[in-house]
């Protein structure tokens, strides 16, 4: 089956995530693109090929060659655009954050059910086999119990570029972050049951909130830890402590760039260091090839039970902040 894609957003990571993965690659073509000016689009258009520039998104909504929609707008204008795609009855591919809340997340089911349509947020980290020797590693408890994990997510983006930097369109670190790192608790540890925190000077321009520290803790007394920035030396890594040993996962993006190798350096106790090494893997390649199996499912799939649960555990963790600014005890 080929899919025909539309993109909403003439952006960097359309060029990565779809543009580029998608070339000489059976089953999927870029057919059109529309952006926040007619001439951006076209600019788009001419540079990769497209056939099609439409002058608005609504426009490429109503384009009937088109069976998928690919959005890449500031994380604000999420769920609008994919709720109009799928009311329009096409499949939706929406960059991380999904939407900014439980509400957007509501809305954007129903659109889902009601058009019969595929909707999935894409975490281009997702199903990295790394996180699966960390299950194991927890599970046997090879190295003693789990007791805390750490993530740092810091990207080097100049203050005031962007959309990052505005508030209102759903800007700052910690979005600009999250799904990252609790799609990584997910897929090793889970996120239930665990109770949020979060802090942030919110000392970036209109507010934007240029670090921002989160926390999930667990009544067993294990907590994992976010510290996320904008304006800072790219960094992302995980490091999981236990009991016995500790194990850190260095540059995990990388693969974003192209072809690259993620390594786990597991350091017990004992001082016996080891290496686990996977292939080297392309991040946005990997990701398009998932998405590809979920579209060729046969019958409509909303917002997936993980997505929903990454919505609603930001915004609590937002909401947290906002209870202890006010005097009110966390979540």
């Amino acid at each position: 089956m080929l899919h025909e894609v539309g993109l909403l957003g003439a952006t960097r990571i359309a060029e990565r995530a779809i543009v580029g993965p998608s070339a000489g690659r059976p089953g999927i073509r870029v057919r059109a693109v529309a952006a926040s000016t007619a001439d951006r689009a076209e600019t788009f258009r001419a540079t990769h090929g497209i056939p099609v520039a439409h002058p608005d998104y609504r426009a490429l909504l109503a384009d009937p060659g088109i069976d998928t929609d690919s959005v890449s707008l500031h994380n604000s204008a999420h769920a609008q655009w994919a709720a109009e795609a799928a009311r329009a009855g096409e499949d939706v591919i929406v960059e991380k954050a999904l939407c900014l809340g439980r509400h957007e997340l509501h809305a954007l089911r129903i659109a889902a059910l009601a058009g019969g349509v595929h909707v999935m947020e894409v975490v281009m980290t997702a199903h990295h086999p790394w996180r699966a020797v960390i299950r194991t590693l927890i599970a046997s408890r090879e190295w003693g119990e789990l007791t805390g994990i750490r993530s740092r997510i810091a990207f080097d983006v100049p203050v005031g570029s962007g959309y990052r930097f505005v508030p209102e369109l759903g800007g700052g670190a910690f979005l600009d972050t999250a799904s990252y790192w609790l799609q990584a608790l997910q897929a090793t540890v889970g996120l239930a049951k665990a109770t949020v925190g979060g802090h942030s000077d919110f000392s970036g321009p209109g507010g934007a909130d240029l670090d921002f520290t989160a926390t999930l803790t667990w009544l067993s007394g294990r907590r994992a830890t976010l510290d996320a920035a904008l304006a800072e030396p790219h960094r992302a890594e995980h490091e999981f402590t236990f009991t016995g040993g500790r194990i850190r996962l260095n540059n995990f993006l990388r693969p974003a760039a192209g072809p690259f190798p993620v390594n786990l350096v597991i350091a017990p106790q004992d001082g016996r260091h080891r290496v686990a090494s996977f292939e080297q893997s392309v991040s946005y390649d990997d990701q398009l090839s998932r998405i590809l199996r979920t579209l060729d499912q046969p019958g409509a799939v909303d917002c997936s039970d993980a997505a929903a649960e990454r919505v609603a555990v930001m915004e609590d963790i937002y909401l947290d902040y906002l209870d202890a600014l006010s005097g009110r005890s966390g979540r």
